[in-house]
């Protein structure tokens, strides 16, 4: 069950080759089009990804210790991607984490979890919608508890078995979709230190593992997405071994541009990355078009695919409020960028 840690940089080389060679044997031609900017938002099926219990020195966890129940309304739900649709937004990522019952591993779902066949029939409706359907898994240590007892398990035959399975699982039910987001964030202490359980990946381990994932979703037919903030702490190493191939979401909450966060999307544009920058409403009200503002000058078009709003939110009633704002923040910048448009 053990990595023969010795042989895990080579492994990492050779994946990384592989995904590059997958890449570039894409027609010239589609390589060449101009691509249609993307304006997603990310959504939770799952809220399995933080907590391991009610951490007491938390007064107000906000949904995000384990629960065995699906929190989930479906009535938020349709309202967001009307909404979404409504403005003119085009792709939806969908965190499924245990918020299905997978029939690769039933045993991962919580109570009232979507079945497989209510998952497809979903995606045929955002997809009647205009809206791109992307999955996410998470795979950080961080926030894999949806993985249930393989969350124990990582790095082993048993957990990369699992991990395996899931991802052709999904790529299968998302007819083989354009990208695969795979999480890989906050995976170190600080962002664990009120865990029960804590396990953490460093150097060529957890490099062993982002080229793993990164291979069975290239192997389904999609690219590989992840969140670029190992870089924060790593940023030498990062761009000596991160392949090109893997799409990266830097992402910053924030509404003064500034510090190392920020730097990541010059440096990740420096070294010539595709981006989907990503912002939120969680901190302030006036993040995402900041975040537009200043990607679209620092970088290139053709490495700006589109961007990313999230709210951190269960989908519930409860924060309607929330997503709403959320979904008008991204109204307002798409009218600023075509308000640019029209002057040019």
């Amino acid at each position: 069950d053990f990595i023969n840690l010795g042989a895990v940089a080579s492994v990492t080389t050779a994946m990384g080759g592989m995904l590059a060679q997958a890449a570039a044997a894409e027609p010239a031609a589609a390589a060449g089009k101009q691509k249609k900017l993307i304006w997603g938002n990310l959504l939770h099926l799952s809220r399995n990804l933080w907590w391991d219990w009610d951490v007491p020195e938390l007064k107000k966890t906000e949904d995000t210790a384990y629960s065995p129940d699906l929190r989930f309304d479906r009535s938020m739900w349709d309202d967001i991607l009307k909404e979404m649709q409504r403005i003119g937004m085009n792709q939806v990522v969908i965190d499924l984490g245990d918020g299905v019952k997978y029939e690769s591993h039933p045993e991962l779902a919580v109570k009232g979890a979507w079945s497989t066949a209510e998952l497809r029939k979903e995606l045929a409706r955002l997809r009647a919608m205009g809206l791109e359907p992307i999955p996410k898994l998470n795979f950080s240590t961080t926030h894999d508890l949806w993985l249930g007892k393989y969350a124990r398990c990582v790095s082993t035959d048993a957990y990369y078995a699992v991990c395996r399975e899931l991802i052709a699982e999904v790529a299968q039910l998302f007819d083989r979709p354009r990208f695969f987001h795979l999480g890989m964030d906050e995976e170190n202490y600080g962002n664990q230190r009120y865990y029960q359980y804590v396990v953490i990946r460093q150097k060529d381990l957890w490099w062993h593992d982002l080229m793993f994932f990164a291979e069975q979703a290239q192997a389904g037919g999609s690219r590989p997405w992840i969140w670029s903030d190992y870089s924060w702490d790593n940023n030498e190493v990062f761009y000596q071994r991160m392949p090109k191939t893997i799409l990266q979401s830097n992402w910053f909450y924030g509404d003064k541009f500034a510090g190392p966060m920020v730097k990541a999307f010059d440096d990740l544009e420096a070294h010539g990355y595709d981006q989907i920058p990503t912002g939120s409403n969680y901190s302030n009200l006036r993040n995402f078009g900041l975040l537009v503002d200043y990607c679209r000058q620092k970088i290139a078009p053709e490495r700006l695919l589109g961007f990313l709003q999230t709210t951190w939110k269960a989908t519930m009633e409860k924060y309607r409020e929330r997503h709403l704002q959320a979904i008008e923040q991204v109204a307002q910048a798409m009218k600023s960028l075509e308000g640019d448009a029209g002057k040019k």
